[in-house]
């Protein structure tokens, strides 16, 4: 078959020599405005750690830098039957985890029911009745006894929220297309547990968590090694465990200094204040057409929501600005619809196996109506891998901010995410800009690896609900807030 050849290398720079001169400009410039050379990516980091060390401060900054109250890591000899609630923004899904008696290991049986779309600007009592629902078929489906004894719930609620307590959290913000009123600002816990006690529901909250910590936790349970949990998905974000020494906003606590407290950094407000993030035009559009402009500046640039609009943009930028360019008499009207095209969209054209990008074609025909000459396919997967490139880049810096300022000199990252796991060569590309950000020499293995994580929303929900349990029946009650009610799941 003519014109179908070998899979591509990560770039195809090769070919650019053979396109046509007027397109050479438009990849050039795309080429300097995506591009982050080791020297901004060392910039980037350091300004990153100065703003964790900020949000662990008394007067905080950007980076939330939220306590969980997640006080240790597991040892593997957890133990019980635990259920975990995972609020994401698509979907619900409810998790019972028996904790095994061997090492590590675990036993799950779980169920997942879609958030309905009207849920998202509904009103805070429909989404908890329907949160209720779920947990309640969920039980009858799995639990046939009549006296079933109180179970403890491990409840992932991935927004960013304020702890005083492990079962308590006031939402900061809601994120992910969500626009609830009446529960910003409040402590989601109680609503819940209202209308669950309402339904005779034998379930108590023992822990809420965010799956980035989950993440964090659950990794840890089956790799000693693991030090960092990240998210690199629809949203961004990291957690990691900080000493309660070097955390001055909860120094009137009064904690032992070296006992370990998971942070959840949500970092996706990294650089709000634009000082060091290397915007370009489509970044700033992005951000002031978004529902919350001025908040998650690394967000936008990096996670999955935002990178195919990043690509949509881009491409209008030369169809409205440089006339007659690309897709000259064709209808592009399709392309002009925002949020069209999701993170997915640029991975396929990155995995486009033949030389002469049919797959990007029919990809082109089937979604926009637009039918790209060889030329403007050849511009099309150069700035897909631009735009994917730099978001891999980028996410490295947190990593690598969380090890300087750790003094982390090698460890395991664990990292869950739709981008992670789908986008293609995003692990690479991270890989290698930890290369050049912490100076590691030509011959040395990598020291920080970055690696799929286990279920953090879910085991990971249970594995925090466990330790919660077993530091309580230990006398170790910091940051507990119900003490009574928790003691009667013992």
């Amino acid at each position: 078959m003519v014109g179908i050849g070998p899979k591509h290398p990560q770039s195809r720079k090769g070919s650019m020599h053979e396109l046509p001169q007027n397109l050479l400009g438009p990849i050039h410039d795309f080429e300097k405005a995506f591009t982050v050379d080791r020297s901004k990516l060392k910039e980037i980091v350091n300004h990153f750690v100065k703003e964790l060390e900020k949000g662990l401060s008394v007067e905080g900054g950007n980076i939330p830098m939220n306590v969980t109250w997640v006080l240790d890591f597991p040892d593997g000899h957890e133990r019980g039957t635990y259920l975990a609630l995972d609020m994401g923004g698509t979907n619900l899904r409810v998790c019972e985890i028996t904790l095994t008696e061997e090492k590590g290991a675990f036993d799950i049986t779980q169920s997942k029911y879609k958030m309905p779309e009207e849920l998202r600007t509904g009103t805070a009592e429909e989404l908890w009745e329907y949160i209720a629902d779920c947990l309640q078929q969920f039980i009858e489906a799995h639990h046939e006894e009549a006296n079933l004894a109180k179970l403890p719930l491990g409840f992932t609620f991935s927004y960013p929220a304020t702890q005083e307590y492990i079962d308590h959290g006031i939402l900061q913000r809601w994120t992910k297309g969500f626009d609830i009123d009446g529960v910003e600002g409040q402590d989601v816990v109680p609503p819940l547990e209202e209308i669950l006690k309402k339904r005779g529901l034998p379930i108590k909250v023992a822990a809420l968590i965010n799956d980035t910590t989950g993440t964090l936790i659950a990794s840890s349970y089956t790799d000693s090694a693991m030090k960092i949990g990240c998210i690199f998905g629809t949203g961004v974000n990291a957690a990691y465990m900080e000493n309660a020494g070097s955390i001055p906003k909860i120094a009137h606590m009064n904690l032992p200094a070296d006992m370990p407290v998971a942070i959840n950094c949500e970092y996706g407000a990294f650089d709000n204040e634009h000082v060091v993030l290397p915007l370009t035009k489509y970044d700033d559009i992005i951000d002031r057409d978004s529902p919350r402009p001025g908040q998650q500046a690394f967000e936008k640039m990096t996670a999955g929501l935002y990178l195919g609009e990043i690509f949509r943009l881009a491409l209008l930028d030369l169809i409205d600005n440089r006339a007659g360019l690309i897709f000259n008499g064709q209808d592009v009207s399709k392309l002009r619809k925002p949020y069209l095209l999701d993170a997915s969209f640029l991975a396929n054209i990155e995995e486009d196996p033949y030389e002469n990008l049919t797959e990007t074609l029919d990809l082109f025909e089937r979604t926009l109506n637009i039918r790209p000459t060889q030329p403007e396919l050849e511009l099309i997967r150069r700035l897909a891998e631009l735009i994917g490139t730099r978001a891999a880049r980028l996410s490295a810096c947190g990593v690598a901010a969380i090890c300087t300022k750790k003094n982390i000199d090698s460890c395991h990252v664990g990292a869950d995410g739709s981008v992670f796991t789908k986008y293609p060569h995003f692990k690479e590309r991270g890989a290698q800009a930890l290369r050049e950000i912490l100076d590691w020499a030509p011959t040395e293995k990598d020291k920080v690896s970055i690696m799929a994580a286990e279920d953090g929303s879910g085991v990971g929900a249970a594995l925090i609900a466990a330790l919660t349990l077993k530091r309580v029946k230990a006398g170790n009650l910091y940051g507990v807030r119900n003490m009574d009610d928790m003691k009667t799941l013992l």
